[in-house]
């Protein structure tokens, strides 16, 4: 089974390919404000460097938190769209294993259809100026 993780809750974002359990790919860049422009084609660039694709994904981890509120939302959204995109399974995860723990609750038969980050306290919304 083919599965992407995606961990983007602070500025450091970071990819991964597992097989079967197996690390086949890993990435890691200083996306910082960029994230939403570059994680797309860094997800394409870890699938190309693996002779894969999109459409060969068969599963999805993504770090729900706690983290960095807009870090977490575009993961997050970008996770969930590729799940329902492709039509795979997806679970949230957090912890020091959380890849593995993610991988765990995927062989079970896992999913939980839409991820739901965790961003470790209410997020600071600003009221609208008058």
């Amino acid at each position: 089974m083919l599965i992407l993780t995606i961990r983007t809750d602070k500025p450091e974002a970071e990819i991964s390919l597992f097989n079967n359990g197996k690390k086949l790919a890993y990435e890691t860049w200083h996306a910082h404000r960029d994230l939403s422009v570059t994680i797309h084609q860094k997800i394409h660039d870890l699938l190309n460097a693996k002779g894969s694709t999109f459409h060969k994904i068969e599963a999805i981890v993504v770090y729900k938190g706690p983290g960095s509120f807009t870090g977490l939302r575009i993961g997050i959204s970008v996770a969930n769209a590729l799940a329902y995109g492709l039509s795979v399974p997806i679970v949230s995860t957090t912890g020091k294993d959380w890849q593995i723990d993610g991988i765990a609750q995927l062989k079970k038969g896992e999913n939980e259809i839409s991820a739901m980050p965790e961003y470790g306290s209410d997020p600071h919304i600003t009221l609208p100026k008058k």
